[in-house]
């Protein structure tokens, strides 16, 4: 296992279907005013939104509301509950809500008391933040961007036609979090599986990258075949408590930075997937669908060796006969048949992608160099118009 690294993770997990309840005593470690962020409105429909009310009232808290967080934030959002943040000088902003709400919630955080100008700051020039930090907490309420253990923030500049994740230090991270699998059952099913892909996607991306013996490879594994088998149960049985926990458990683990110890990581699935986010205003896990098949049949030939692993670790694939290219290949068509059972989008001309639309995500697309293979712009041209 190759790398020096150091390993913290500040966020204090409450797990299980009682967890609420320990929302009281996270309060009383933050002053009188919170501010209550949350998505459009569906927490007041499943009850949520009554329940956490509920539990800041009787805590004696001034509740500022921020509602309508989007599910690809824009920039525009941010500025607006920085405002608020700032003008109501908020002690806790408490995140009710899926990975968006999350990712608002911690740019928010770094936003409201700064001087310049956050876009430019954080998600342009990647600067951390020398300003005050407004603490964050989070009920969540749908899985799959691991938000709730880490220090990413995804804003999408419609103007710019930019979507970009800055990624915080600890200091940013939320304070706690409350995962309670029950306050996902209600979450579409289009919602559902975009998620359970969207944490694939992130163990995929840590674990594509690197060809020494690492320990968090064998992590990454169980935790796919963990996430592969409860998925099957949860889109046949949406409402089995315990398909569904696995899950919620399964994506905090795929993003609290703990399968990037001591490894690189790649990522450029999600660089061409944000693109096409910020282009079609799309559901963050099935642009990452739409592109992931084409992309790492792409790249196979440069990382063979583990995309045989992952074939006969992950899917079981029986090797008897066969060359490498040929295990891997099926590595990868079982990962496709996966992907079409549980309902993803497998194309992009499915999200409203049309041809004339292409060099505008590639323009948008960031070129990274911890995969396999570090692409081109005229690759990313290929792997879309492979993914249309």
């Amino acid at each position: 296992m190759k790398g020096n690294f150091i390993y913290s993770n500040p966020t204090k997990l409450y797990f299980g279907d009682n967890s609420l309840k320990y929302l009281v005593d996270e309060l009383e470690n933050y002053g009188p005013t919170v501010m209550l962020t949350y998505g459009a409105g569906s927490i007041k429909r499943n009850g949520i939104y009554d329940a956490v009310i509920d539990i800041l009232r009787e805590a004696g808290k001034t509740v500022v509301e921020d509602a309508g967080v989007m599910s690809n934030p824009t920039i525009e959002k941010l500025y607006e509950g920085a405002k608020i943040a700032r003008d109501n000088n908020v002690d806790l902003i408490l995140a009710v809500g899926g990975g968006s709400v999350v990712d608002y919630a911690k740019g928010v955080s770094v936003s409201a008391w700064c001087e310049d100008d956050p876009w430019k700051k954080y998600y342009l020039n990647m600067d951390e933040p020398d300003c005050r930090i407004i603490p964050v907490g989070v009920v969540l309420t749908m899985v799959g961007t691991g938000s709730e253990m880490n220090g990413g923030s995804v804003i999408t500049n419609r103007t710019q036609g930019l979507k970009i994740g800055k990624v915080f230090g600890p200091e940013v991270f939320p304070k706690f979090s409350i995962l309670n699998p029950n306050y996902t059952i209600s979450v579409p099913q289009y919602q559902m599986v975009a998620g359970i892909f969207d944490v694939m996607s992130h163990i995929m991306e840590q674990y594509f990258s690197g060809k020494d013996d690492n320990t968090t490879d064998y992590i990454a594994e169980g935790l796919m075949r963990s996430l592969i088998h409860s998925s099957r149960i949860a889109v046949k049985k949406p409402q089995d408590y315990e398909a569904r926990s696995n899950i919620m458990w399964t994506a905090t683990w795929a993003l609290n930075t703990l399968l990037g110890m001591g490894k690189d990581g790649d990522w450029e699935v999600h660089m061409i997937g944000q693109a096409v986010g910020a282009i079609t205003d799309a559901t963050h896990g099935m642009t990452l669908a739409a592109v992931s098949i084409p992309y790492y049949k792409y790249i196979m030939a440069n990382g063979l060796d583990k995309f045989v692993r992952f074939a006969e670790t992950v899917w079981n694939v029986d090797t008897q006969g066969k060359n490498q290219e040929q295990i891997a290949s099926e590595g990868l068509a079982a990962l496709e048949h996966w992907m079409r059972e549980i309902g993803v989008v497998m194309n992009l001309t499915d999200l409203g992608v049309t041809e004339e639309q292409i060099l505008q995500i590639v323009d948008g697309t960031f070129l990274l160099t911890g995969g396999y293979r570090v692409l081109t712009s005229d690759d990313v041209l290929k792997i879309l118009k492979e993914s249309l």
